[in-house]
């Protein structure tokens, strides 16, 4: 956290060194702990929160400034850098699964209007809601149809880019309607995606449902490692992913998926690599790596060891495979195909630990059900 002297000095720097900005510096009292999330910063200015999204996409070299100004407040002189939010949002559209969650948890569900593509949605209290007529489909994300958005007026739009391309959210911006980056999926710590509650919570001004919400999460991912610390030496060694078209796709080293296995006690074979990506590799590089591991966990949507085998004969040399040692996180499908573990595995990661840790070591835990992953026979 940085010092008051500091944040009082970057304060009143900003206030006065671009144009169009208030005579009458902030002083921000004071910066909101945010403790596994490298990708946002919580200020507070008064009434303000300064919302910085540091990171918006893979390789930005500047991030985006919100201003979140109460209703009852009029909105101060600003850098006209700072994009302004009036909270607390009775609307929102939203266009990333891992959102939804955010909203059911911190019971406001009730606010999302629009999403594009409402398949991909599992869970229950929004298929409700879209059951019902109440949530507009806006159609493919990349193909967003604008038009239609501007006849529901959101009062916020969350996005997301992997590109930096932000031509769309422009036009978006330009009908007087605001857009917010969340670059959760950037965090590289598995806590880091969950805290991003924190963000979804300033909209609502419900900082502190969050904070209580987090602390759960982070208690019960803590307590589940606590368990399986100091075994990784003796420690079962694991394999993922799986062949799309020429190359097998797996987990980096340093990648947040990564991170959750270590965290479980097992022994990534690809833990050494220090990207934090994915790796493509060949069949026969991951063969011969791999063929003696004792878990192979990911594997894409296969739903069974012979679908698996009739995909490529050679997956069913690995010892994993053979001891049936195999484990997909697909066991949660939504009403209509969508993964629950695609939407709620960003929140939630002390379920997908707990999960992980009952695979490999299923006498350390009093509850050995599993909760988005299934063994496949």
């Amino acid at each position: 956290m940085r010092n008051l002297s500091l944040l009082f000095l970057l304060a009143l720097l900003s206030a006065c060194s671009a144009k169009n900005e208030s005579s009458s510096a902030f002083i921000a009292i004071d910066t909101t702990s945010i403790k596994y999330a490298k990708g946002f910063i919580i200020r507070n200015l008064g009434n303000i929160k300064e919302v910085v999204v540091t990171k918006p996409y893979q390789g930005a070299e500047s991030g985006y400034t919100y201003w979140l100004v109460p209703k009852n407040e009029e909105v101060p002189e600003h850098r006209v850098d700072v994009k302004i939010i009036r909270t607390p949002i009775q609307s929102i559209v939203c266009t990333s699964t891992t959102h939804i969650p955010l909203l059911d948890y911190l019971n406001e569900t009730n606010r999302l209007i629009a999403f594009p593509t409402l398949d991909y949605i599992s869970s229950e209290k929004m298929r409700a809601r879209i059951d019902s007529g109440k949530v507009i489909d806006l159609g493919v994300d990349k193909g967003l149809n604008i038009e239609l958005l501007a006849t529901l007026k959101p009062e916020l739009v969350m996005a997301y880019t992997m590109t930096g391309d932000y031509g769309q959210f422009k036009k978006i911006e330009e009908l007087n309607m605001p857009v917010v980056l969340n670059s959760e999926y950037l965090e590289e710590h598995p806590l880091g995606r969950a805290e991003w509650i924190k963000f979804m919570a300033l909209f609502f001004h419900k900082e502190k449902e969050a904070d209580s919400i987090f602390s759960v999460i982070e208690k019960n991912y803590l307590s589940t490692k606590a368990l399986v610390e100091g075994k990784s030496a003796s420690s079962a060694t694991v394999m993922s992913g799986i062949v799309y078209g020429d190359a097998w796709f797996m987990p980096a080293g340093q990648n947040y998926a990564a991170k959750l296995l270590r965290d479980a006690g097992l022994h990534y074979l690809w833990s050494s690599d220090s990207s934090t990506g994915f790796l493509q590799l060949s069949f026969e590089a991951v063969y011969e790596k791999a063929n003696d591991a004792d878990y192979w966990i990911g594997v894409g949507s296969y739903k069974s060891l012979e679908e698996i085998k009739k995909a490529d004969h050679r997956y069913a040399n690995f010892k994993a495979f053979i001891n049936k040692h195999v484990y997909t996180n697909d066991a949660r499908i939504g009403a209509k195909g969508g993964s629950e573990f695609l939407e709620l595995g960003y929140l939630r990661p002390d379920l997908i630990l707990h999960d992980l840790v009952n695979i490999a070591h299923p006498a350390l835990l009093k509850d050995s059900s599993l909760f988005f992953h299934k063994q496949l026979h």
